[in-house]
């Protein structure tokens, strides 16, 4: 019987691990509770036991990060009482010159295309090759990521045997267009077993002595990354976690050390002027990400393609702001969950798009698509660029309903866990800039919607109320449009009826 190993839960945010290293090779015999590999996370060493005893079958290679549950490896548990086969197993590694005969090709070649990965989505740019043009590659072994105007996604192999890669990193290709070959074999290279073989035993006698470990100075994957990009050797680093492993918090504490001053020059080209010790002229350069690279296109493609128009209005935040403040406590208190001012911008965009569907509809070649729902994405900024993740039938949800979503979406988009259904379609966009001190802005529609608003901060201004003159909070808002579908009277009216909901905000509970 054969059975699975699966990363197991070792720590309570702890979501992905890295293997560090494969303690017993592939087919070996292993004993129940024996240590098999190591595994990393940004915060700690883990050590792997075998659940049972028999012949150990590895599906996860050193150095590969995998999430919570995956299944990296499994054992034979008929195997078990085959131990005398571990003799010839070890002057196999030995003696290479010994092995069998190795894969055998079938004459076959598997043609890999690219996948239809989401129902909006026409194509894909190829973000990294991760095995190498002519490598061997297993059934359902990683091979690539690729990149959308979405998200990210890996690409498995679909046979045994020699990959033969046609298309190159940071190459944009349809779905359905051709990506790599593979020349189907059988078995698998004996080259691979023998590198396997060695690294436990490296490992094994390049260990420290004394009570160092395995994670005395290395460098968590995060703390890798980061040490990386300000170019820091991790063995200048003295780590302050388990065992001296360098965490997260020294990669980000550490610097880099100054370089050793130079010898002083004789000749008489030495006196030229130096820059001044104050400041530094360092630069970097940064690839700039497939996904980035989408989103470019396809904004430039909404100003080129589309006759965008701008229309302005203000709204007095007080009554929301009061409303918020008199309520807010009961409200998280009942519901869990806080009460900002999206959900009252939400509300009220939905009422007017049903009240000017042309606001809410979309071009699809020489038709006028109306949609009688209103899906309202929310522009999020994430860690890999700007994603806007949909709240579907918003206007069926309750305050509280609007709530849970935004927190729930945003925190994914974060984290970078979005899926693609929770990024497809949208009828309607609002995006808000003010929590970043945008007092106004002209935002670019979200293709292939007609309309998106545009929220900005709140700020005291004089205005006059009855004659008189007051201080109150305003917000201006800007809607932009696509003048091909919608008019000015519709555009205005909207952003009025927008207005008119967010400073009387009983409307919204009442529906007038």
């Amino acid at each position: 019987m054969s059975l699975d190993i699966k990363v197991p839960e070792v720590g309570e945010s702890i979501t992905e691990v890295t293997i560090a290293t494969w303690l017993k090779k592939d087919g070996d015999i292993v004993e129940q509770d024996e240590i098999i590999a190591e595994l990393e996370s940004d915060k700690a060493t883990f050590e792997l036991p075998a659940e049972k005893a028999g012949k150990l079958s590895i599906k996860v290679e050193e150095g590969e990060t995998v999430d919570i549950g995956t299944i990296i490896c499994s054992i034979d548990t008929d195997a078990a009482g085959s131990a005398p086969s571990s003799a010839p197993a070890a002057s196999k590694a030995s003696e290479p010159e010994a092995s069998t005969s190795g894969p055998e090709k079938t004459g076959e070649v598997k043609t890999m295309i690219v996948p239809a990965v989401g129902e909006s989505i026409t194509e894909v740019t190829i973000s990294t090759w991760l095995k190498g043009d002519g490598d061997f590659v297993a059934l359902d072994e990683i091979i690539a990521e690729v990149e959308s105007d979405k998200a990210t996604f890996e690409l498995p192999a679909e046979a045994n045997g020699i990959l033969k890669i046609i298309a190159q990193e940071g190459d944009t290709l349809e779905i359905g267009a051709k990506i790599c070959d593979i020349e189907v074999m059988t078995g698998a290279p004996a080259s691979s077993e023998g590198s396997k073989a060695s690294a436990p035993a490296t490992t094994s006698s390049a260990a420290p002595s004394g009570d160092t470990t395995y994670a005395t100075g290395h460098a968590s994957p995060a703390a890798a990354k980061i040490l990386s990009e300000k170019g820091i050797d991790p063995s200048s680093i003295k780590g302050t976690g388990v065992d001296g492993r360098i965490t997260k918090e020294d990669a980000e504490k550490a610097q880099k050390s100054a370089p050793a001053p130079q010898q002083q020059a004789t000749s008489d080209d030495a006196a030229a002027p130096a820059i001044s010790a104050g400041g530094t002229r360092d630069e970097r350069r940064e690839k700039m990400s497939s996904l980035r690279k989408t989103i470019s296109r396809r904004l430039v493609s909404v100003k080129n393609e589309t006759a965008m128009l701008t229309t302005f209005n203000e709204v007095d935040m007080k009554p929301i702001m009061d409303l918020r403040a008199k309520y807010k406590e009961q409200f998280k208190e009942k519901h869990g969950v806080g009460l900002g001012f999206m959900s009252f911008f939400t509300k009220a965009c939905c009422q007017a798009l049903l009240e000017w569907p042309a606001v809410n509809a979309a071009i699809d070649g020489n038709e006028m698509v109306y949609h009688d729902y209103c899906d309202i994405s929310i522009a999020v900024s994430s860690p890999k660029g700007l994603v806007v993740p949909v709240i579907r039938n918003a206007e069926s949800l309750d305050f509280k309903g609007i709530e849970s979503e935004v927190v729930r979406l945003a925190k994914k988009a974060r984290d970078g866990k979005l899926s693609i259904e929770e990024m497809q379609g949208g009828t309607f966009t609002i995006t808000n800039g003010g929590i970043f001190g945008s007092m106004l802005s002209t935002p670019i529609i979200n293709a292939p919607q007609s309309a998106i608003l545009g929220m900005h901060n709140i700020v005291e201004r004089p205005v006059a109320i009855n004659g008189q003159v007051e201080v109150r909070p305003v917000m201006y808002l800007a809607l932009s449009y696509d003048h091909r579908i919608i008019d000015g009277r519709e555009s205005v009216s909207f952003l009025v009826r927008v207005k008119q909901l967010l400073e009387d905000p009983a409307r919204l509970m009442l529906g007038v």
